[in-house]
């Protein structure tokens, strides 16, 4: 059953890790298009299509060394400390501030977990040409004291269980800390961040009947982990049994367009050979169309 969960996760996390990036090279769009005539440390919120409704978007346009020197005190939900740097050094960036709202789980995805906030990012690029798209990233990190983003309207979860932090990187990957102050999660790096909650689990399995070892249910679980396992394992050898098909069958399609070619050939105009020296070269018997002088009348 494990085997199965983890394949799920990694589907999962596959296509979101595709889907999300897609958003964020439109959500760059949509915050470049906010700054007309922008001013240094100003916030300017950004308005996006209607089929995205929901989603916040803002741009926040700074010079690298004042970053590094000042911090942001407050933007949206982030506060972001002095001593902060990106890779690579640009005069002037762009922070680009996401808030998925409603969209969270449709983009990351967290099978096993609640949402109790809202997906939120936080992204640098470039301000060099505000009209361009399909910017790359900066690589932005703290030095000192970490990113801190200060979760608002946080549901409440389970009784008895534990929130945490999530992070979801560039890169697809995932990672969990603990929650500050009931509402805050800390990072040194740029990316998405919420505060979740494990699922309601399934409930435990009823216990053995006495003189049975291990009794029927663990058989049943033994047999659907064997089936699953079989499942995956023949699904790999169903592809590469095509693989090997598809490759077989392009080959017979060649070597059957060569014979063919050879057969056009064979079945061409013989023309008589004559040797010449130590070779054998191909002549014909007779010249199909006569000369002709193109004056016949020449004495």
């Amino acid at each position: 059953m494990q085997i199965a969960y983890l394949c799920i996760i990694l589907c999962f996390q596959v296509v979101a890790a595709w889907s999300s990036r897609e958003l964020d090279s439109l959500i760059q769009e949509y915050a470049f298009e906010a700054l007309v005539r922008p001013r240094t440390g100003v916030i300017y919120d950004a308005k996006v299509p209607s089929n995205f409704s929901g989603i916040g978007v803002a741009a926040l346009r700074l010079r690298s060394g004042s970053l590094r020197r000042k911090g942001v005190e407050r933007y949206k939900e982030f506060r972001i400390p002095v001593d902060v740097i990106e890779q690579p050094y640009v005069e002037r960036l762009v922070l680009v501030y996401h808030n998925l709202a409603n969209w969270s789980g449709l983009y990351y995805p967290l099978p096993g977990y609640n949402f109790l906030t809202p997906v939120l990012g936080l992204l640098a690029y470039d301000a060099t040409d505000l009209s361009a798209k399909n910017l790359s990233e900066l690589d932005l990190r703290a030095n000192g004291d970490p990113i801190s983003i200060g979760f608002s309207n946080v549901r409440s979860g389970l009784k008895g269980s534990l929130p945490k932090c999530v992070s979801f990187g560039l890169d697809g990957s995932v990672g969990f800390d603990n929650v500050v102050n009931g509402n805050t999660c800390l990072t040194r790096n740029q990316g998405h961040f919420s505060i979740v909650v494990e699922s309601l689990a399934a409930p435990p399995a009823p216990a053995p009947e006495r003189g049975a070892p291990g009794g029927s249910g663990g058989k049943r679980r033994k047999k659907k982990v064997w089936i699953i396992v079989g499942s995956v394992v023949g699904g790999l050898i169903a592809l590469v049994f095509l693989s090997m098909l598809f490759f077989c069958v392009r080959k017979c399609r060649r070597r059957k367009e060569i014979l063919r070619m050879e057969r056009a050939a064979d079945t061409g105009v013989n023309l008589p050979m004559t040797t010449v020296g130590t070779t054998k070269a191909p002549v014909a018997s007779e010249t199909r169309t006569r000369p002709m002088l193109e004056n016949e009348f020449v004495p």
